[in-house]
Formats: C-alpha cells, structure tokens, sequence
C-alpha cells in the first residue's frame, strides 16, 4: 500500500546554541496565513521515483529556502506518514540566516472557484526554535523526527 501514496523528503537543519535549536518554514499560501500551532513544517516536497529521496530533499531545501543546502554529513531520521504521504527526512547539524531566504512560489486559483491565479511563497516566513516550541509549532505528522532529532 505504502507504494501508492505520495513520497515527500526533506532536510531538519538543526544547530546549538544555548539548547538544541531547528529550523522550521511557516507554510505559505492563504490556507496557512492566519494558523500557527501546526502550520510549521520541515522543508521539503514530493518527488517521484525517478529521483532518490535524498535528492530530492536536497533540491526541496534549496527551492523552498532558496538557499544552498550547508555543507555537512545528513543523518538519518527516516519514514513518517502524513496527509496521505509517506515523508523521508534527514537531519543535518548547520546554521542560516533566516533574512537570507527567498522561497520558492507556487500557484493556485484563489479565491476559490474564482478562475483566478494567484501566486503565493512556499513558506512565508523561516525560524529557529527550541525543541520544545518546534513540537508546538510543527505538523503534528512530522513531530516525530523532532523526537528522533533528540534521541539522538
């Protein structure tokens, strides 16, 4: 069954500083605008078997931040499912500065039924956050690899 649905990956950029901090993007697009609590999200996006998964979380991170992927060593956090995917992340120890991105966009008829487009950032806004505030913050789907993160 797992082969049927969507496959999403992405990249957990995480640092140190006084505690163990991640970086999260704030979903863009109207749906999104008004929500914190579980409207933050790991960067990444779906891919489709002509791409491996790291691949692709690697060209999500760089289309959604507009920002290289640092450089290091990805670790692991493996499978999650969310919303009908099955979502593959890694998490890989770096630091950014959230000014410097310039997300992605993409487009969708809005409002609804209007017949018009519009076009609308990947993510609206990018933070760092402690552990604890990214659980609060982040889709309840991908909470896991927070907890992975910090197994660790």
């Amino acid at each position: 069954m797992l082969d049927s649905m969507k496959r999403s990956a992405g990249i957990l950029l995480f640092r140190r500083h006084q505690q163990l901090e991640v970086l999260l993007g704030h979903m863009g697009g109207p749906f999104w605008a008004r929500k914190d609590a579980g409207a933050w999200s790991v960067p990444k996006g779906e891919y489709t078997e002509d791409e491996t998964p790291e691949a692709a979380a690697r060209r999500e991170f760089a289309e959604e931040l507009g920002l290289e992927v640092p450089d290091g060593e990805l670790i692991p956090l493996g499978e999650a499912k969310g919303s009908g995917k099955v979502i593959t992340v890694w998490a890989l120890e770096g630091d950014l500065d959230p000014a410097l991105v310039t997300p992605g966009t993409f487009e969708m008829e809005w409002p609804p039924r209007s017949g018009q487009k519009k076009t609308f950032p990947e993510v609206d806004r990018v933070q760092w956050f402690g552990l604890e505030e990214a659980s609060a913050k982040i889709v309840s789907a991908q909470r896991p690899f927070l907890e992975r993160l910090s197994s660790r």
